[in-house]
């Protein structure tokens, strides 16, 4: 089950690639075209919880319409689509639109309850929550993506997805039709939204390192000589330099199947990127502690370069398991050498994510 989600999240630049492109052609249909049967909103019972809601219904949601959002609080493609699933919940409230945020899960550490509810209070989630840890629900909808949406009209029929970011106006005019179709109204005025800090859209012209777990089941461009050794702790060296997309190791590591961890202090990890925004999932690895750590692009503090998680000179905490933003440089938009150094022992890396 794990194995095909993540390979399908793996899929996700490319089925995003071919909806801009069918986007640039007119190849999306008019709000005003007659919207399809999906078929019926499945029961959401498989839920092993909820946030901010009683648990819901497919029964008790009759008459309203509803907004199905997939998510996992540590996905920049999700974190970057928040705004607009925000905004249409606040929007549309009062016209009957309910928006429920499936939390499912991709790494172990996204199961924990308590940390779901520190991110939806950290996000300002605020519409009800079905948390999704066993992915029955991923599996009702038979849903492959972070992040994706589905319109369900009064009737309780699915009459919309969209897969991945992207695509916001055509998916408030489908919420506006439907309303339409139930007597309701949606009216025909877009929300505005102000995106901040991990919000913000990527900027795709310069965007030319992709995503790349670190453990060694789905890794990519290892560049440490003598390669990862599997689960067993070793001392690693890195390259005085690395080219495009490569990264590497310096200190005492164990490469595990979805996690990196650090077992001495003054360890560190490079890597060579081409992208505005740097970001790394990570977190301590025993629950509690906090790990100290310092960045550096092309061998010098961030300065102007850091992002929200550091200062101009690089230093920064790391206190709770989430998606940490390192790098938000202005323009130009060049390759770079990036170094993250561990002044403490302790921590977990599973994800760099880049915009």
């Amino acid at each position: 089950m794990a194995e095909d989600i993540r390979w399908d999240r793996r899929r996700f630049l490319g089925t995003t690639a071919l909806a801009m492109v069918a986007a640039q052609l007119g190849c999306i249909g008019s709000a005003a075209a007659q919207l399809p049967m999906e078929g019926d909103l499945p029961s959401l019972g498989g839920a092993t919880g909820w946030l901010n809601s009683p648990p819901l219904t497919p029964a008790g949601l009759r008459g309203k319409v509803v907004l199905i959002d997939f998510w996992t609080y540590t996905c920049i493609n999700w974190l970057r689509t928040l705004p607009y699933v925000r905004a249409w919940a606040a929007q549309y409230k009062d016209r009957a639109l309910v928006v429920i945020g499936v939390h499912s899960p991709e790494f172990v550490f996204e199961k924990n309850v308590e940390n779901v509810r520190r991110a939806v209070k950290d996000l300002q989630v605020d519409y009800p929550v079905a948390i999704d840890s066993d992915h029955a629900l991923w599996h009702a909808f038979n849903n492959n993506y972070w992040p994706a949406l589905y319109v369900v009209d009064a009737q309780g029929r699915i009459r919309h997805h969209h897969f991945g970011e992207g695509g916001y106006e055509q998916s408030e005019r489908m919420m506006q039709q439907v309303l339409g179709e139930a007597g309701i109204g949606g009216g025909d005025e877009l929300v505005s939204v102000d995106a901040r800090g991990l919000e913000v859209a990527a900027d795709w012209g310069s965007l030319q390192s992709p995503k790349n777990y670190v453990g060694y089941e789905r890794t990519e461009h290892f560049a440490s000589p003598g390669g990862a050794a599997w689960n067993k702790r070793r001392v690693y060296a890195a390259p005085a330099r690395l080219t495009l997309n490569h990264w590497a190791l310096a200190g005492e590591w164990t490469v595990e199947a979805q996690t990196i961890v650090l077992h001495e202090a003054h360890g560190r990890i490079t890597y060579c990127f081409h992208a505005r925004d740097l970001h790394l999932v990570m977190g301590p690895a025993a629950r509690g502690t906090a790990v100290r750590f310092r960045v550096c692009i092309d061998g010098k503090p961030p300065g102007a370069a850091h992002g929200r998680d550091g200062d101009d000179q690089g230093n920064g905490t790391v206190a709770a398991q989430r998606l940490y933003q390192l790098i938000r440089q202005p323009k130009p938009i060049a390759d770079r050498q990036f170094a993250l150094a561990f002044l403490d022992a302790g921590v977990e890396a599973f994800a760099f994510t880049f915009g």
